[in-house]
């Protein structure tokens, strides 16, 4: 459904996977990587934004490289520079809002695992974005500034994950409470870290994944349409 375009970003340019609507017009979602890069499920997650009437960009920020393995990942991850990240994800925000088929100018972002993260470190470092969607969001050292958050959040997490813990998760919601944030935080007991690939059948939960996607697309109803 979709195609590779470049937007501006950090004084050169950056790929991204974009799909647009059949409608040709929709609210802007950025769709942020897990630790495995740009990879097919990343895009499909894109295309299932554009089948919902979004337009979705996927940013690449790994540029080109993907990882099959959880040690060349781990190793892609930790060599993300952040502030170049964010430059990219403030691009692809703004490519968005420049492009035509954007209707209403109103964007959202969403992200799993290291994206989840990223997802909220975008949006509170960019004041356009109107709603922000975390799965499972973790990124070690990373610190979204909070304060300046202005978007509502969702936020989706499992109850067995070993890495994003379920500690973790409420000491977030506590912050964003106490910053007088708007936030939905919701945890599925008995799934694990990553429900939501329906690539890795090992940790795929479908009854979180079908109820999550129905949150994210009620939330996004609320927030950008």
């Amino acid at each position: 459904m979709g195609e590779m375009v470049r937007f501006a970003s950090n004084g050169g340019t950056t790929e991204g996977y974009l799909a647009v609507p059949q409608s040709g017009k929709g609210p802007g979602v950025v769709v942020l990587q897990e630790w495995w890069g740009l990879v097919p499920h990343i895009k499909d997650i894109a295309d299932r934004f554009t089948a919902e009437g979004y337009v979705a960009l996927a940013p690449d920020l790994y540029h080109g490289e993907t990882a099959t393995s959880p040690d060349r990942a781990g190793k892609l991850m930790m060599s993300l520079r952040i502030d170049e990240a964010e430059k990219e994800m403030r691009g692809a925000i703004q490519f968005l809002l420049n492009h035509p088929a954007v209707e209403p100018k109103k964007i959202g972002t969403v992200g799993f695992c290291m994206g989840g993260m990223l997802s909220l470190y975008a949006a509170s470092k960019n004041p356009q974005v109107n709603a922000c969607v975390i799965f499972y969001g973790g990124f070690p050292g990373v610190e979204p500034d909070l304060p300046n958050l202005k978007a509502p959040v969702l936020g989706l997490y499992a109850g067995k994950d070993g890495f994003v813990t379920v500690d973790s998760v409420k000491q977030l919601e506590r912050k964003l409470q106490s910053l007088r944030k708007t936030v939905d935080i919701q945890i599925y007991q008995d799934a694990d870290h990553g429900f939501f690939n329906d690539t890795r059948k090992e940790v795929y939960d479908p009854a979180a994944a079908a109820d999550a996607w129905q949150r994210v697309l009620n939330f996004y109803g609320q927030y950008l349409k």
